[in-house]
């Protein structure tokens, strides 16, 4: 039926009043919006970097280290699955790219491989054809396997680091309180970071740069560093620098009693001795039982605690620490304790970072692209005003309603959802302003379909609100298929400019088949002559 109900005509009116009021601030300087009562929304929609300027940073992975990491968890792998858990004697070693694992025994070399060939894991899709192994193992006459990574496992490892590093420099940077920053991946192993309204980017580059890579180490307590770098060091151990100038390094095991990914918290505090910075930190369930156990069967004993590989500390275990938490003290200031606390709590870089690009955007090219804007946006809506009234006379006027409500509840979106204003998104607008009105043409030139083929006017408008409404929703669906594809596949220009689009989709099936709907039944009513009488004017 062509009349809403009481329920939906109030529905209708209720959401474009909503979309209004959460609009509005849009339309008043932000001290004007900020002197509102608090209950008034303030949310405005945010400016991106390449319209108010803003820090421009672009990271590249150290791929060489990201391979380096994982050739030493391999090995940690191999002798834990060949020596501890398969019983077999053998030497595990480093050599170049890849882990030599050696038997005692010439006739185990057999049952060496088979538990060898227990650390591959299948990556890629079978069904896809792209089916593979992360590591390659051989074993040659001279009785070693060679464990390498491959090819497949090698691109894996960078797509995972890149993701886990992009999470992590997002918590980072949203610890300073900002939503409108940009985190996005470009090419195999470099990170684009973009942040808004940041004139000084030395506080975001030591946030970003620094790895912060928290480990716990035992110390060994009969060589020290100066015996290893004489080359008695024993297996499995290794020298460490101290992050403080003039102190000795110490000789502790490579692998961690526990790792920073198990801190839950870290905080900054104040020594209640000395009154200087430090860092509180809690572990989770699993760090807290690593960390009580070792503390427990190590009084007496010191221990280390390791950032990006250097010791901050090497305290002696006083008591068992047996509810998961502790402090670190350093060399720290208030500011250090904090940016890193910050780092703690978001979690450690999967590898390190380098700047490879660097550039403070200023403001007065996206000044100018904000008036461009504004004006494109203004002469465009103005002619497809004039057109549609010219070409539907008090219908077009309908439509022309229906476009400002459209393009106000786009705002209110936007507004509410936090998305960020870029030019690709100012296109996107522009655009879907211009797009929306092809609905109220579908729509009215099925009306007019109606009345060439002899039908009342009521039944007419019935009817071509009816059937316009699928071919609407066809066409709307394949231009939302495009955008979320380019979402999906695009980096940040793009997905601003699908953002966009994706929202005025929306809204103009609703403002197209509801609100000029709306208008056209209100019409209706208000003409006093007889149903038979009425001349739709279009």
């Amino acid at each position: 039926m062509l009349q809403f109900s009481r329920f939906g005509n109030i529905s209708i009116i209720a959401a474009c009043l909503i979309g209004l009021i959460f609009a509005l601030p849009n339309f008043f300087a932000r001290e004007t919006v900020d002197a509102w009562p608090s209950w008034a929304p303030k949310k405005q929609i945010p400016p991106g970097l390449d319209l108010q300027g803003g820090a421009h940073l672009l990271l590249a992975m150290d791929s060489a280290q990201l391979r380096r990491d994982w050739l030493q968890s391999i090995r940690d792998d191999a002798r834990r699955v060949v020596i501890t858990e398969g019983k077999i004697p053998a030497s595990v070693t480093l050599q170049g790219n890849s882990v030599i694992v050696r038997p005692t025994r010439a006739d185990q070399l057999e049952a060496t491989m088979r538990e060898a060939r227990k650390m591959q894991q299948n990556i890629g899709n079978a069904l896809l054809g792209t089916s593979a192994v992360d590591l390659d193992i051989t074993r040659n006459d001279a009785g070693q396997i060679t464990i390498t990574p491959s090819a497949a496992g090698i691109t894996q490892r960078t797509a995972n680091a890149a993701s886990a590093a992009i999470e992590t420099i997002n918590r980072r940077i949203n610890q300073l309180g900002t939503a409108e920053s940009s985190v996005v991946r470009q090419g195999a192993d470099r990170i684009l970071v973009q942040y808004p309204g940041l004139k000084d980017a030395s506080q975001l580059k030591a946030l970003i740069k620094e790895t912060a890579r928290l480990t716990f180490h035992e110390v060994h307590n009969q060589f020290t560093a100066e015996d290893a770098q004489q080359g008695r060091a024993p297996a499995g151990w290794r020298v460490f620098p101290s992050d403080e100038a003039g102190e000795p390094p110490h000789l502790l095991r490579e692998t961690p009693v526990v790792k920073g990914e198990e801190l839950v918290d870290a905080q900054p505090g104040f020594d209640q001795q000395n009154n200087q910075p430090i860092i509180t930190f809690r572990f989770d369930q699993s760090g807290a039982r690593k960390f009580g156990r070792f503390t427990q069967a190590n009084v007496g004993r010191p221990f280390a605690i390791v950032l990006d590989g250097k010791v901050l500390s090497a305290p002696v275990i006083q008591t068992a620490i047996l509810g998961g938490t502790g402090q670190i003290s350093g060399n720290f200031t208030v500011d250090s304790a904090n940016r890193l606390a910050v780092q703690l709590r978001s979690g450690a870089l999967p590898v390190d970072m380098t700047i490879v690009e660097e550039r403070t955007v200023g403001p007065s090219l996206g000044s100018d692209s904000i008036a461009a804007g504004r004006f494109a946006g203004i002469v465009g809506a103005l002619a497809t005003f004039a057109m549609t009234i010219t070409a539907y006379g008090t219908f077009g006027i309908f439509a022309v309603i229906a476009l400002i409500v459209n393009g106000i509840i786009i705002v209110a979106l936007m507004s509410g959802i936090g998305i960020t204003l870029t030019l690709p998104g100012i296109a996107g607008l522009v655009l879907t302003i211009g797009m929306a009105v092809d609905a109220n043409v579908l729509i009215y030139e099925r009306i007019r379909e109606e009345i060439r083929a002899g039908k009342t006017a009521i039944t007419a408008i019935e009817t071509g609100f009816k059937r316009a409404v699928v071919t609407i929703l066809d066409s709307q669906l394949t231009t939302l298929a495009a955008a979320l594809l380019m979402f999906w596949l695009g980096s940040g220009p793009i997905r601003g400019f699908a953002v966009t689009l994706s929202i005025g989709i929306f809204t103009s099936i609703f403002s197209a088949v509801f609100v000029t709907r709306l208008l056209v039944v209100t019409w209706l009513k208000s003409q006093k002559m007889r149903p038979q009488k009425i001349v739709v004017p279009i």
